[in-house]
């Protein structure tokens, strides 16, 4: 099997050929062969379907929960490092059109891309079988995840959440080491928390604040593993 039926096998959803080819280029690809149509576009669909279907999901499931909390539960699933999570379950890496740069810097495990990756093929799905089985996709890749979120109750700010976490382990207070990369038009960033000497957790995101509240859950969960096993 290869890689593409591979990841058709898991989304469960057949797509076009032309369609899928296209959800998997990334823009060093296409840059690289003359300057061919990237997933961005399918990015930027799939982006608002996950969106709306997640807002809808959570709207219906908590009806008592107030604006701003419902807010923080979206943003807890609907970010990079949770479709990064997916796209790595999908296996989008194996299957993506990368340039020969992002090829060689690991860029088929980078969070950015496959989480970006995910969007573009939710998009697809969405363009060609329409809302109704986009909505179904999209309820097999995240509930989950929204699921795990919504158990962590109030803490649902991952920063505030592993604060709260090292101090109770007495490992002082994280800090975070961010860079940046891409153009001022579409910057992307990746965080990780140093606490002392030592970096846990990663993230990325097209912000500062999401790559940081990524880098602070797998951070969280990384502690809060070694805890329990000691």
């Amino acid at each position: 099997m290869t890689a593409i039926e591979a990841l058709l096998e898991r989304l469960g959803v057949g797509l076009d050929e032309q369609l899928l080819e296209r959800a998997l280029t990334h823009r060093s690809y296409a840059y690289e062969h003359g300057g061919l149509p990237t997933n961005e576009r399918l990015e930027f669909l799939g982006d608002s379907v996950l969106g709306l279907v997640v807002t809808d999901s959570l709207f219906r499931t908590f009806p008592d929960l107030p604006e701003g909390q419902l807010a923080k539960l979206r943003a807890a699933v609907v970010n990079a490092r949770t479709l990064a999570q997916i796209g790595r379950e999908l296996g989008v890496g194996a299957a993506l059109r990368l340039g020969r740069g992002e090829e060689s810097t690991g860029g088929r495990d980078k969070a950015s891309i496959l989480a970006d990756t995910v969007e573009a093929l939710i998009g697809a799905v969405y363009l060609e079988h329409g809302m109704t089985v986009a909505t179904g996709t999209v309820h097999r890749l995240v509930d989950r995840h929204v699921e795990e979120s919504a158990s962590l109750g109030a803490a649902l700010d991952w920063k505030t959440s592993l604060q709260e976490l090292t101090a109770s382990l007495g490992l002082g207070v994280p800090m975070y080491v961010v860079t940046e990369d891409g153009p001022d038009h579409a910057k992307t960033f990746e965080a990780r928390v140093a606490l002392g000497d030592h970096l846990y957790g990663h993230g990325a995101g097209h912000s500062k604040k999401a790559a940081e509240q990524a880098a602070a859950a797998t951070a969280y969960e990384e502690l809060r593993t070694q805890a329990e096993a000691s």
